[in-house]
């Protein structure tokens, strides 16, 4: 004896039909629901056994992915402002240096201003020319250095973000485009040194 499936609904449709009322979809009997509730039910658990764990597993792999690039971004982004923040205080250092330099050459030729008005009107502004080379020096010294961080750095959070390793045209093009965007101008200060014209 074979087992079939359909034999309820064929029961509750004919039933349906013989009382008149209409569909036995509209007013369905209680076998219907039972078998509707059974099938419900055993897809439900097959899906919760095979589809939902994979499905979950997949969801997690993913925001794990995504958490860590958000970190690794995070690191490289604090690292470069750290880096900034600190080439700053150096050019300030070098400003610094380069005023107490400027201050060093006004004492000196005050100083020899009472042996000699000429003698000392040419010590004070080889000394001021000096300076001024000393200032453009460093000031050149450290945007440079800060031209080869930023290089770097882009160059690693790119290789971060994009997850591979450039070639040696892309380096050249991406340390071109952040060399263009960062304003060396205003992060040396081009301010004149006061005694001379720049």
């Amino acid at each position: 004896m074979s087992l079939d499936l359909s034999q309820p609904f064929v029961v509750a449709a004919t039933a349906a039909e013989e009382e008149g009322s209409g569909s036995f979809l509209v007013t369905p009997g209680l076998g219907l629901m039972i078998w509707t509730l059974i099938v419900f039910f055993i897809t439900l658990l097959v899906l919760r056994k095979f589809a939902f764990p994979q499905i979950a597993a997949a969801l997690d792999r993913r925001r794990r992915a995504i958490e860590e690039s958000i970190e690794a971004a995070e690191r490289t982004r604090v690292e470069a402002d750290e880096l900034l923040a600190e080439y700053r205080e150096r050019l300030r250092e070098a400003r610094e240096q380069a005023e107490d330099i400027v201050s060093r050459a006004r004492k000196a030729a005050d100083r020899h201003q009472d042996d000699s008005k000429e003698d000392a009107k040419r010590t004070r502004e080889e000394l001021i020319e000096q300076t001024r080379r000393e200032i453009e020096l460093e000031t050149r010294r450290a945007v440079d250095e800060i031209r080869k961080e930023v290089a770097d750095l882009t160059i690693l959070a790119t290789e971060k973000v994009v997850r591979k390793t450039l070639d040696r045209d892309d380096h050249k093009r991406l340390i071109e485009d952040a060399l263009a965007e960062v304003d060396f101008a205003a992060l040396a200060g081009d301010q004149p040194v006061a005694g001379g014209s720049r």
